[in-house]
């Protein structure tokens, strides 16, 4: 399969003849179908799927967030698709068959959703109830995927997955595979982002030993994806959707893999490249093609939002209703796609997801945030790796600008924003709005005084804020002087001064503070180990930190430490057998072989039992939470960012990280 790979670049041309000939006999075919009463409707069944890391809920944090990798990968071709629905000669965007995405979420139904990531099957689903969403992958979750696949018999199969739960995603496409023959299987997210790339203006595929393409073409598992999608592919996605819509056999109603070839290429000579940079490959037979897109710069405030077409379901249990003790509704929000900084350990870099994107006005997150009220929010978690990349003048504007909008009465509320807050209850909700974000050591107690900071810090408290999560890391000088983060060093100011002062003033200015927690960077040791357990601990007796989340260092394919660890050609995230057991359970994405080589299994043990009992209550755990508890909580951490098939990357958050 590897060798017979075509790279292929298409300029926009006007459409062929044979291709109109083509469009034109299609739908004259299926409006007869139709008005014969040979067919119910135009549309073909698609399930989406995010893979989840775990294979038991025991021992794991257990508060993941809504996929939103998966959200937002999806966020174009559902908006598009949604807005073509209807009578066949109305539509536009697809010329006969379409995806079942034709109605998005009512409001009764965004407000019923429960938060276990569940959705029954429907005959008529609307487009969040075409997601599967299984959060843990063990023999229920199996169970319930086959029994989805014989009832829905999905046409297409859609796939978001990160590289700790690439094998689960395989098992995923085998029994999609298996179930319903003839399914088209895309797959997307960060493993492919970090595993498939093909260089600016060159003809050749680049491949990490751990990818798809490569796993499948030596035979270490069964070719059982047809497509991939990497990098910013909002519209790249869209336009492949449409290519397998118009693959569908008008006779049989399954794809035929062998056009979608063909349609993908005429498509791509009428539109031209899609926005973006992203990589479209099909596997055909014994040959790979792939399709690099160069198009024009994404402008993300422009993309459809990730929720409109899906519900909001987590309930992060750091934010509380004062009055109830009900753990909120809360929504993930981004305003930019990577993170300034190149920590060498994080796959959220900029140098990594291909640059850095950000919305450009903060009045459209404004409208974001209104929208997400309108949904049902009733808390937000601002994902980026940091919060505005860390500019304080975006900050400061975006607070100025939320703190006033709660404030105004709702008859003279912007007339834009109504059509997000249609209802009395919209408006309580964003008045009663509570938020968290990210912020980093070095944006806290860098270059500007205390005083300046804290200002910032007071506009983010009035605006609604109440938590503030930071990367601590390690509190080891030898560590953190190895992984690119403590950029602002300053002599007889070490990193754990930096971060007891960071610490501090976020808590002074009245916000709690959650922090992450890493071990097994580069030249850790027990005794590092042991510094970092020992200075987290006293920031937590001083008061200063409300929640520590211990993780452990996996490797990501495109991580520097990855390559300064010999393990580009080790790691395995395909082998169905691994065995994932204590302790390894308790942290979130570690499975053997993809565990820092400096830690070896009794560290693990040591970090987990340590922390237990230095860390206590404050330490993020898979503990049942109460109403009285759940202020110490934190997030879940969501997985490593992005998309899917959108191109984002991640680095380690609150909880089990589902959003990127």
């Amino acid at each position: 399969m590897l060798e017979n790979v075509h790279v292929h670049r298409f300029p926009q041309t006007t459409v062929s003849a044979g291709f109109k000939e083509l469009l034109s006999a299609r739908r004259e075919r299926l409006a007869a179908d139709l008005a014969h009463g040979r067919i119910p409707d135009r549309y073909f069944p698609v399930l989406s799927v995010l893979a989840p890391v775990m294979t038991q809920p025991e021992g794991e944090i257990t508060y993941p967030g809504d996929p939103m990798c998966l959200y937002a990968a999806l966020s174009v071709a559902a908006h598009n698709a949604v807005h073509d629905a209807g009578p066949l000669e109305l539509a536009r965007h697809y010329n006969d068959m379409a995806p079942r995405w034709t109605r998005f979420p009512g409001v009764d139904y965004r407000l019923s959703v429960g938060h276990d990531g569940y959705r029954p099957y429907v005959e008529a689903p609307n487009t969040d109830q075409t997601v599967f969403d299984p959060r843990v992958w063990d023999e229920q979750a199996r169970a319930r995927w086959i029994r989805l696949l014989r009832e829905t018999r999905p046409r297409v199969v859609l796939i978001s997955s990160v590289s700790p739960a690439h094998r689960y995603a395989l098992e995923i496409a085998e029994l999609a595979k298996r179930e319903a023959p003839g399914v088209y299987v895309i797959l997307g997210g960060r493993h492919v982002d970090e595993t498939i790339g093909c260089a600016p203006g060159q003809d050749t595929l680049v491949l990490a030993p751990s990818s798809t393409l490569t796993v499948m073409d030596d035979g270490r598992v069964p070719r059982v994806v047809d497509a991939l999608v990497a990098g910013e592919a909002y519209h790249s996605l869209d336009l492949l959707v449409r290519a397998v819509a118009l693959s569908i056999d008008l006779d049989t109603r399954w794809v035929a893999p062998e056009r979608v070839r063909r349609h993908l290429e005429e498509l791509l000579r009428v539109h031209g490249a899609a926005p973006g940079r992203s990589l479209v490959i099909l596997v055909t037979g014994d040959a790979v093609h792939a399709y690099p897109q160069e198009g024009r710069r994404l402008d993300l405030a422009a993309l459809p939002s990730p929720y409109e077409a899906f519900a909001i379901r987590s309930r992060f249990p750091i934010f509380v209703d004062g009055a109830t003790g009900e753990i909120q509704r809360t929504a993930h929000v981004m305003v930019s796609n990577a993170c300034p900084y190149q920590c060498n350990f994080c796959s959220e870099s900029a140098k990594l997801a291909g640059g850095l994107k950000r919305f450009g006005r903060t009045a459209s997150a404004i409208e974001r945030v209104c929208e997400y009220v309108g949904y049902g929010a009733e808390a937000l978690f601002f994902d980026d790796s940091i919060f505005w990349s860390g500019t304080f003048r975006d900050i400061a504007e975006f607070c100025a600008k939320l703190g006033e909008i709660r404030r105004t009465p709702a008859n003279e509320l912007d007339r834009g924003l109504l059509r997000f807050l249609r209802t009395e209850a919209d408006v309580t909700r964003l008045r009663d709005l509570q938020w968290g974000a990210q912020l980093t050591v070095d944006v806290l107690v860098g270059p500007r005084s205390p005083e300046e900071t804290g200002a910032v810090l007071d506009g983010m408290r009035e605006a609604g804020c109440t938590y503030v999560y930071i990367g601590l890391e390690s509190m080891s000088a030898r560590v953190m002087d190895k992984i690119h983060k403590n950029l602002r060093r300053v002599e007889g100011r070490d990193w754990a001064t930096k971060a007891r002062e960071a610490t501090s003033l976020v808590k002074s200015h009245g916000l709690r503070v959650g922090t992450s927690v890493l071990f097994g960077l580069d030249g850790e040791t027990r005794a590092s180990i042991d510094e970092t357990i020992a200075g987290v601990s006293e920031l937590i007796d001083d008061g200063l930190i409300d929640l520590a989340s211990p993780n452990i260092l996996t490797y990501h394919p495109a991580t520097p430490i990855t390559r300064l660890h010999g393990m580009v050609d080790k790691l395995d995230y395909h082998s169905p057998w691994i065995d994932n057991r204590e302790p390894y359970i308790y942290f979130e994405e570690a499975f053997p072989g993809v565990v820092s080589v400096a830690l070896t299994e009794d560290d693990l043990w040591y970090i987990h039992d340590e922390t237990g009992k230095r860390w206590g209550a404050t330490r993020n755990d898979s503990a049942p939470v109460s109403p009285e508890q759940a202020p110490e909580q934190a997030p879940g951490r969501t997985l490593d960012r992005d998309t899917t098939f959108d191109g984002t990357s991640a680095g380690p958050r609150p909880a089990p990280d589902r959003t990127r």
